[in-house]
């Protein structure tokens, strides 16, 4: 395993498309449950115990081998908005193209080929770190960080949030995203032996309502 490939994934700056989406943040902002630090916090919290700890076993599931086209359709039956499968589906298509190219594997072209119009991004993340040799706990905690690390950023823009302190809440999360990717890489490993019915199927039906109401406006300034 390289530290090295795990920096390359995790950042911020790998070019897989997760900048352009807020991660519900947006909508929150515009709906007023996101107002400053203290309440980013609170969004960022009930992010990570749900759509964070999904992503992460779903990532973590797929380094271990789990069947891709298995995981996708668990992704699809725990995400009930059409605007976040659409999302999940097109950053999946981008994270694709970028890993392809950063760490060519016959794994990835494989994945290219069932799934043209994009898999769900936590299973392509999944077998990318595959791919870079990466472990699952890996693959967990960077969707698991994705997941507070994207609406974070976005609050910045939208709120004109002061930068430290929205690396403030990141850092205040730290130990509880620590325990989220262990659950989800537990929860993975369980899968192996009984399917993926026993990956986890946390859910914040805002977000999903968030998600659809977002997907209807004229004028956004994220994709999601």
């Amino acid at each position: 395993m390289s530290r090295a490939a795990l920096l390359v994934l995790a950042d911020g700056r790998f070019p897989a498309g997760g900048h352009a989406h807020s991660g519900g943040a947006e909508a929150a902002v515009t709906a007023g449950r996101i107002t400053s630090a203290a309440s980013l916090e609170d969004f960022c919290r009930g992010r990570l115990h749900t759509a964070g700890l999904v992503a992460g076993a779903l990532a973590a599931a797929a380094v271990l081998g789990v069947d891709p086209a298995e995981l996708d359709a668990a992704a699809d039956a725990r995400t009930p908005s059409v605007a976040l499968r659409t999302s999940a589906r097109r950053l999946g298509r981008q994270m694709l193209r970028a890993a392809r190219a950063t760490w060519p594997s016959a794994e990835l072209e494989a994945l290219a080929r069932a799934f043209p119009k994009g898999a769900h991004q936590p299973v392509v993340l999944g077998i990318a770190a595959r791919a870079a040799g990466l472990a699952p706990e890996d693959a967990a905690h960077c969707a698991a960080y994705e997941s507070v690390s994207g609406p974070a950023t976005a609050t910045v823009r939208l709120l004109s949030l002061d930068p430290f302190d929205a690396t403030g809440v990141l850092a205040r999360l730290a130990p509880e995203l620590d325990r989220v990717a262990d659950a989800a890489v537990e929860a993975a490993r369980r899968a192996l032996d009984d399917g993926v019915d026993a990956l986890p199927v946390s859910s914040g039906p805002l977000l999903e309502i968030g998600a659809e109401w977002h997907a209807a406006w004229p004028v956004r300034l994220f994709a999601s």
